[in-house]
């Protein structure tokens, strides 16, 4: 079984790659949460890969963070739900959004997932509630920093102060930017810390 890959990105489309390692090219489904971390064809990357075996094909589905994966692979756990359609859960929603509306028993905002209708959100609900990734769980229910929210967190960071704001004013405004925006990538997160500072 493929379980990671490091190599260069040789084609990209939404949902789709192709991860060339040492002259073999990788065909890799991924979520658009992953796709839209990645660099352009040429740049280096690494991916968390789930291998799918079926009778007709052999698939691989590549993650940017244990936590993607994990939730793909309880996903797929569930009865009725297949890999194409917990790849669109993870498409259409932020994972730790994702775990938090399980949490709630969020079924609206399940059912606003394309591809993603009552009965499905119902079971996904029924069957995870209990069975989460527990510390992404607590990050979600405190409103503390995500997990992989470190790396985001120093970007931004690094970004204010080579903008000319001194570490502790930066660091507070980066700290209640991840309480504004816990699911927000670099960009959001840094307008967000920039409206702070400017407060």
């Amino acid at each position: 079984m493929i379980a990671h890959l490091r190599g260069r990105i040789l084609d990209k489309h939404p949902n789709r790659i192709v991860v060339d390692v040492n002259g073999v090219g990788y065909d890799v489904a991924v979520p658009l949460s992953t796709f839209y971390g990645l660099g352009e064809p040429g740049a280096e990357i690494a991916l968390r890969v789930h291998t799918h075996v079926r009778e007709d094909a052999l698939l691989l589905y590549g993650f940017a963070t244990a936590l993607e994966q994990e939730l793909f692979e309880r996903l797929i756990g569930i009865s009725g739900i297949g890999p194409k359609v917990a790849l669109a859960v993870l498409s259409g929603i932020e994972p730790l959004e994702l775990v938090r509306a399980i949490e709630r028993g969020d079924l609206a905002r399940l059912t606003a997932i394309p591809g993603v209708g009552k009965k499905t959100s119902e079971r996904i609900v029924l069957e995870l509630k209990d069975r989460l990734p527990r510390a992404q769980v607590m990050a979600g229910v405190t409103g503390g920093a995500a997990p992989e929210l470190p790396a985001v967190r120093d970007d931004v960071l690094s970004a204010l102060m080579n903008l000319g704001y001194h570490r502790p004013l930066a660091e507070k405004a980066v700290d209640a930017a991840i309480k504004t925006t816990p699911d927000g990538g670099f960009e959001r997160m840094l307008k967000q810390a920039l409206r702070e500072l400017a407060r």
